[in-house]
């Protein structure tokens, strides 16, 4: 386990969250990467993709950074996400500031072990499961747990934000 102790993996342990970690050899040929794990999960633990989250860095029109985390199907609503947020607006923010302000990079951006917590949003769907599967922050690596830790844990609000 030391090996995967991300900032992520060790949040949940700080947190005395359950939780179980699931790794796989990630392929840099895949399309995407949380359809690779959708894959991969899926195949392996006969789940939903739509069970499986993905992790975007907005930026919000006050300039501040948010996360929205959405079932790896669906396709986010900028509105819908600014609106859960608070923001007039909110548009996808670049991918290096999105790895210098989570600490993650890209394909492996956790919603939790953030280096600073942002306002973040949690796509509602996640509330109709028993447990949902989200980074652990890394590549290859993903978490299990139960949706309402992963909100109470972000500190996020929930409503529909796929489009």
């Amino acid at each position: 386990m030391a090996a995967a102790a991300t900032p992520a993996i060790r949040a949940l342990l700080t947190a005395g969250a359950a939780h179980t970690v699931h790794s796989y050899e990630h392929d840099p040929r895949a399309g995407t990467f949380g359809g690779e794990a959708a894959d991969v999960l899926g195949a392996r633990l006969g789940i939903e993709a739509r069970q499986i989250f993905k992790t975007l860095v907005l930026e919000l029109s006050t300039g501040a950074l948010a996360v929205a985390v959405l079932p790896v199907p669906g396709t986010l609503s900028l509105k819908a996400a600014a609106a859960a947020l608070g923001a007039p607006k909110a548009a996808m923010a670049d991918r290096t500031r999105a790895e210098r302000g989570t600490g993650y990079v890209l394909g492996g951006i956790s919603p939790l072990g953030q280096r600073k917590r942002y306002p973040t949003v949690v796509d509602a769907s996640a509330l109709d499961w028993d447990r949902v599967f989200c980074s652990a922050g890394r590549r290859g690596l993903e978490i299990a747990l139960a949706p309402t830790d992963l909100v109470r844990l972000t500190a996020a609000v929930t409503a529909p934000v796929t489009a």
